[in-house]
């Protein structure tokens, strides 16, 4: 293995958007400092899975089609 190709792995305090804090090692900064997150992967669907529902709920379409329903993108003459 060729020396000083691999990142300096050092353990850092991350604290969640709750106020928790645990220990982990990373690359990220220098030993012992502490990333503190700005989104919660307990609750963020991101991380959770959850993706909720894609609803029309602001009516978006209706406006689109109300306002360019009548176009139509047929061949011109």
């Amino acid at each position: 293995m060729k020396a000083e190709t691999h990142p300096d792995y050092h353990m850092i305090k991350v604290q969640m958007t709750d106020g928790t804090v645990f220990e982990t090692r990373s690359t990220w900064g220098k030993e012992g400092d502490t990333l503190q997150l700005d989104i919660d992967p307990k609750v963020h669907p991101a991380w959770t899975g959850n993706t909720g529902r894609v609803l029309d709920q602001g009516g978006q379409v209706a406006r689109f089609n109300k306002r360019f329903g009548g176009l139509s993108l047929g061949n011109r003459k």
